[in-house]
């Protein structure tokens, strides 16, 4: 099966392979295909009801160590990234969740609106008025990445090479570039690990850091990896949301005229985009531990299984005329971060970010508007995230 990362035409153009999805689905929502030269099985789920059921069933496993134990495997992923706690199920993956949940409350993340703000703020001063730019670029990149290295202490020198390595560890087709990326941040992260030691201050990172050396007994190797993650997850999808929701909205004239006159209604339409163009359009890898019947089907023991978020969030049995975007419609059950005990635990803060970042450009640059044709656009031949590579606009 060829996913979107690695499918040219379905980066450009990914509603074509969501109606393929739909028929599919239409058909039967959990379906096995072919993966690869080898013809192992694999099993797609489509349907929205069966994804949220699939996404919180314990016998679907994300416990990728255990998948692969005693395969062939010529792949050297740093274990900070392959053993991370997104790979990983209770109770590792419950003690692990709780030490950084705290950090992405609501609550928390009201404190740092006013800094999200500033940032966004001080992005757009350096905005060019009339001439082309790249969003993507110019907002939708260093807005994530300047709040997540704060976040957990990422010196403003370093953030260039946080953010190459980080790219580099999505690359698709490119596994040795991805192997070796994973070794870069998660040495990177052992060192401001302890810096953190020696000079500790009061960043999420700090914290980690007394965890580890405090009751909760994480490991060095999970404190390496609740680092590495929480880095490259905390700005990788929000910069890929912010592009395609402005993308949707540039396409699609009337939405965008009704934020603009009504910036109040941002945070409402938020999860209509998140809905429509999710950064995410397949889940991270799940396998089964048992025989599971799913959607009607019978899926055997020790099997993956892609969740196709993308295609479940247009299930027209839940979100009828599922291709419009509809800014008065109740999307806040999307799936665009995911659903149960692995949903994105930095859900909040991306919304706020999006929020912030969309209201400043939509507000600041009332006249903005696509620079190319959409045919024209690049995208990032990336695995699990699907965004822009650049959104060149005009500003006026």
């Amino acid at each position: 099966m060829t996913g979107p990362a690695q499918d040219p035409r379905a980066l450009r153009d990914p509603y074509a392979a969501y109606a393929a999805q739909a028929a599919m689905r239409s058909r039967c929502p959990v379906q096995s295909v072919s993966d690869g030269p080898a013809g192992r099985a694999t099993y797609v789920v489509t349907g929205y009801a069966e994804a949220r059921e699939a996404l919180v069933d314990p016998r679907l496993s994300k416990d990728t160590g255990a998948f692969f134990a005693g395969r062939e495997s010529r792949r050297r992923l740093h274990p900070a990234v392959s053993r991370s706690m997104l790979a990983s199920d209770p109770p590792r993956h419950t003690r692990l969740r709780r030490l950084v949940t705290k950090a992405f409350t609501t609550g928390a993340v009201k404190e740092l609106r006013p800094f999200i703000a500033r940032v966004t703020d001080e992005l757009l001063d350096q905005w060019p008025v009339g001439e082309p730019l790249d969003f993507v670029a110019r907002l939708a990149v260093p807005l994530p990445v300047i709040v997540i290295c704060r976040l957990l202490g990422v010196p403003e020198a370093d953030r260039a090479a946080v953010r190459r390595w980080s790219a580099e560890l999505f690359s698709a087709g490119e596994p040795d570039a991805i192997d070796t990326a994973s070794h870069a941040l998660a040495a990177y992260m052992a060192d401001l690990v302890s810096a953190g030691r020696r000079d500790p201050g009061g960043s999420l990172l700090d914290r980690l850091v007394s965890a580890r050396d405090g009751e909760d007994r994480l490991s060095e190797e999970e404190l390496v990896s609740l680092a590495v993650l929480l880095l490259v997850a905390g700005h990788e999808t929000t910069t890929n949301a912010l592009g395609n929701a402005l993308l949707a909205l540039l396409r699609h004239p009337p939405v965008l005229d009704r934020l603009r006159q009504d910036p109040d209604g941002i945070p409402a339409a938020l999860d209509e985009l998140l809905r429509f163009d999710p950064a995410v359009s397949t889940a991270t890898f799940r396998f089964t531990t048992e025989v599971v019947t799913l959607g009607g089907t019978e899926i055997p023991a020790g099997v993956p299984v892609l969740v196709a978020l993308g295609a479940a969030n247009r299930d027209p049995d839940r979100f009828p005329a599922p291709d419009d975007l509809d800014p008065d419609r109740d999307a806040a059950a999307h799936l665009a971060f995911g659903h149960g005990i692995h949903r994105c635990v930095g859900a909040p803060l991306a919304r706020a970010e999006m929020e912030i970042a969309l209201r400043a450009v939509l507000t600041r640059f009332p006249g903005i508007r696509l620079a190319v044709p959409p045919d024209r656009l690049e995208w990032r031949r990336t695995r699990l995230v699907r965004g822009l590579a650049s959104l060149p606009v005009l500003t006026r």
